[in-house]
């Protein structure tokens, strides 16, 4: 019998108690407090390695403050979790984004290392309409994956 975590919607965290040190940090990060308090709950998430942390950090990737979403992306890369792959190839691909925040997501794709992300990485490398200085650098971290 094989026992699975998620849910049909993919949603499994919503069936646990939200009671516990990561509801709090999820609180603190999603609140409306001083960005900094937000950014220390952000990369506490990060480090939790806690799988309940996926969601709101993905839901943190469109955050209005470029901070919380750099931070969020960064908080995703710790975590390595496939779930959030597809935001973090949008927020990669964001030309309106900052680039320390899109690099920041190449980085979590390349820990990430999943078939997805990878192959989303591949196609960044491939779009000559993409800024030449990321598409280097993703290359780069494409290189020291090895072959896939």
């Amino acid at each position: 019998m094989v026992l699975s975590l998620e849910k049909q919607d993919g949603e499994w965290y919503n069936s646990l108690p939200h009671k516990g040190a990561v509801y709090d940090l999820v609180y603190a990060a999603m609140s409306e407090a001083e960005p900094a308090e937000r950014i220390r709950a952000v990369t506490a998430l990060g480090k939790s390695d806690d799988p309940r942390a996926v969601r709101p950090l993905m839901d943190l990737l469109s955050d209005v403050d470029p901070e919380i979403r750099l931070s969020a992306t960064t908080a995703l890369s710790h975590l390595k979790s496939g779930r959030p792959v597809e935001d973090l190839i949008g927020r990669m691909r964001d030309r309106n984004e900052r680039t320390d925040t899109r690099k920041q997501a190449i980085i979590a794709l390349s820990f990430i290392r999943s078939t997805g992300a990878l192959r989303g990485l591949k196609e960044f490398v491939a779009d000559d309409d993409e800024d030449p200085v990321l598409r280097s650098y993703t290359n780069s971290l494409l290189d020291s994956v090895g072959p896939w």
